[in-house]
């Protein structure tokens, strides 16, 4: 091993708290993880990493199940012989839009921690309520109604935050909050997200919150890089806004930089330099795309049991329907990203339809169907364009009921000639069918909503608008035939890539930004171009699929319309 500065990176998810340290080069040196159900379940009673209250649909973490893992996740690291004396600075990401509530002790506790306690021991009063919600929270339906006419429309509040209101966005919580909790909100001295608060756990003071992970609270005017002041009045009356910006605090427009060097409690306890710096950390979904050097009109795609659509782009270009967020390390940047709850879960549903596999590989009858099938189920002149919506799942994108629909159109897309058919008959054709309509279903949504942002690429003269290249990750990522149907609906000028980084995206992403928040040529020098001098991509990624073909993408294109129609229709009829 080198004795070059080492740096940490953290990840604070639903179900892990995860670590992982790499060199100035970007090699990982070690890593470490704490499981919240394999570590804590009986003491915490979680269950897949949160508590839930169905009667009021609340989805939500206990948070000192948090500071506690920052305690035996360090631990794990030592007891792995991570040298901590080499690292230099720490960052990382949290959940999105999950809040945390301190008291008026937190700053003292937090300042005065002692090496020789644990971080529990010490912050048993740091808090003014016990737990976090977690994104999977959708108990503020009444507070999204606030939120989407406040301003005159979800149309509106998409222009000025960057997205419509959501169940599980920060603004609709603290909102509920207040008004369910009251004392809880009245007793609260900061509010922090869970980036911000694991921040100020290594920080030993309250974190200011992260410029990107800011755009997912729908109190954020991205435009004016400030509290949107009719928002915050919604949410904390007229005259409580001035408290309220108390509780939220400041926000640095420079997602690098430092915030200040490490609390001596991990100096004394584990063995810290004392001029480890912590940088801002941010939300998980903008960690993910500083997990590489990913450029303007490069796309991630995570296939997970959810699947997340990201972009890089420079095009502000809000709609109700997605989401805009300050890009985490470039200014003047943005973080397109698209989510769907039914992702993973949906595509093993139609897997579990068709015969079991003979082999090991449960994907393997999968596969071969969805490579066997012509784009759209159309095998020869005249047939119909097959196209469907696959939802076991209350679906965000578009915001419709749980379900499964079926309709064909004319193979030019005409939206006029959507019909609906059943899954058994001869227009449609059966489980087989299913196959590859699920995964062209989930691809054609990413095009639909997506297509404003691309353009033609200066390196590919002549050819139609489209992602340069698309990466992707989670365990769906290995999948052949999944990379093949993205590649034919989304195109990908220079390819399909599979970006290996062993789950830890989000971790690795944290790390990268420490990294360059220590080591940057100045404030000039983008997160971008540092990570581009030093990134070996034949390490990290592998081409699985050439990505544009002519006809499949031009196939594709003509249903778009029909495709939009479909979803149309179904909004009038199986709206959430």
């Amino acid at each position: 091993m080198s004795s070059g500065p080492l740096y940490l990176g953290f990840d604070l998810s639903t179900q892990q708290l995860k670590a992982i340290v790499i060199t100035s080069d970007l090699k990982v040196v070690t890593e470490a993880k704490v499981d919240f159900d394999a570590d804590f379940a009986a003491k915490y009673n979680v269950t897949k990493g949160v508590r839930t209250n169905d009667d009021e649909g609340e989805v939500f973490q206990p948070v000192a199940m948090w500071v506690e893992s920052v305690d035996l996740v360090l631990t794990r690291l030592r007891e792995k012989g991570c040298p901590t004396d080499r690292i230099k600075g720490i960052s990382g990401s949290g959940q999105q839009h999950s809040s945390v509530y301190w008291s008026e002790h937190a700053e003292s506790a937090l300042k005065n921690l002692d090496g020789e306690k644990t971080l529990l021991e010490q912050l048993s009063n740091a808090f003014s309520y016990d737990f976090a919600p977690n994104w999977q929270d959708h108990s503020t339906q009444t507070e999204c109604d606030h939120f989407d006419a406040h301003l005159g429309g979800a149309h509106k509040l998409a222009e000025i935050t960057g997205s419509a209101a959501h169940h599980r966005f920060t603004g609709t919580q603290i909102l509920r909050m207040r008004r369910k909790r009251p004392e809880v909100y009245n007793k609260t001295a900061r509010i922090s997200l869970a980036s911000s608060f694991l921040a100020s756990l290594f920080l030993g003071a309250i974190a200011p919150i992260d410029i990107s992970d800011v755009t997912g609270m729908n109190l954020w005017d991205i435009a004016k890089e400030e509290w949107h002041e009719k928002l915050l009045e919604l949410t904390a009356s007229k005259e409580g806004v001035p408290e309220l910006r108390k509780k939220l605090g400041d926000v640095p427009v420079d997602g690098g930089g430092s915030f200040g060097n490490i609390s001596s409690y991990y100096v004394q306890r584990y063995g810290f330099s004392a001029d480890c710096q912590i940088a801002p950390f941010t939300g998980d979904n903008p960690a993910t795309i500083l997990a590489l050097p990913l450029r303007p009109l490069d796309a991630i795609v995570s296939l997970g049991t959810s699947s997340t659509f990201l972009m890089n782009t420079s095009r502000y270009k809000p709609d109700p329907s997605y989401h805009f967020m300050n890009h985490p390390a470039a200014k003047g940047h943005f973080m397109f990203m698209l989510c769907y709850k039914n992702g993973g879960l949906a595509r093993e549903e139609v897997r579990d339809r068709l015969p079991k596999p003979a082999g090991a590989d449960p994907w393997a009858t999968f596969n071969k169907t969805v490579l066997a099938t012509p784009p759209l189920g159309i095998a020869r002149e005249g047939d119909k364009a097959k196209l469907g919506l696959y939802f076991p799942l209350p679906e965000i994108v578009p915001n419709i009921k749980a379900g499964t629909w079926r309709y064909t159109c004319s193979s030019d897309g005409s939206p006029s000639s959507l019909h609906p058919v059943s899954p058994d008959s001869a227009a449609w054709g059966g489980a087989p069918a299913d196959a590859r309509a699920i995964v062209e279903s989930q691809a054609l949504s990413m095009r639909l909503r997506s297509h404003n942002l691309v353009h033609a690429l200066e390196a590919h003269p002549g050819l139609p608008a489209q992602p340069r290249r698309l990466y992707l990750v989670g365990g769906g990522s290995l999948n052949p035939a999944i990379a093949r149907v993205l590649g034919d609906v989304l195109g990908g000028a220079d390819g399909v890539y599979r970006l290996d980084v062993g789950g830890n995206a989000c971790a690795l992403g944290g790390a990268y930004k420490a990294l360059w928040a220590r080591e940057r040529r100045g404030a000039d020098e983008s997160f971008d171009e540092l990570l581009a001098r030093r990134w070996d991509e034949d390490e990290a990624v592998e081409k699985v699929d050439d990505g544009y073909r002519e006809r499949e993408f031009g196939v594709y294109g003509k249903v778009v319309p029909a495709f939009a129609e479909m979803e149309r229709m179904l909004l009038e009829v199986a709206h959430n």
